[in-house]
């Protein structure tokens, strides 16, 4: 199936208008933030990153997330749409510590446990 440059557009559109609740932005902005500044979250997370998600991180859990529950058919994004998108997004832009690449510890792990420690709003 082909898709014509029209109707690219009209889905990038439809997916920009996904409603997305306070509460859900919330979610995903303390997820950033909790990239870049985790102690207090937990020592152990602060011990393996070195660098955290930038600001343009949020930008693209917000717009990822949307295309996620446009793709599930859904007129509004969950918090289970920001997680399902969250590796994907934040991978490259989480850089793990020294320490936590001697513990055979990588950006999976830290986003993991991120999703484990920042509440859902």
């Amino acid at each position: 199936m082909t898709l014509s440059k029209a109707q690219i557009f009209a889905a990038r559109q439809e997916v920009l208008r996904i409603h997305m609740s306070e509460p859900v932005e919330e979610y995903l902005v303390q997820l950033v933030l909790a990239s870049r500044d985790p102690a207090p979250y937990s020592a152990e997370l602060a011990r393996w990153v070195s660098y955290g998600a930038s600001p343009r991180a949020t930008i693209a859990l917000d717009r990822c997330a949307r295309a996620h529950a446009w793709l599930g058919g859904r007129d509004y994004v969950s918090p289970a749409d920001v997680q399902a998108v969250a590796f994907d997004v934040m991978r490259h832009r989480v850089l793990v510590s020294f320490e936590a690449e001697a513990e055979g510890m990588n950006s999976d792990d830290v986003i993991r446990e991120l999703l484990k420690l920042v509440p859902v709003a």
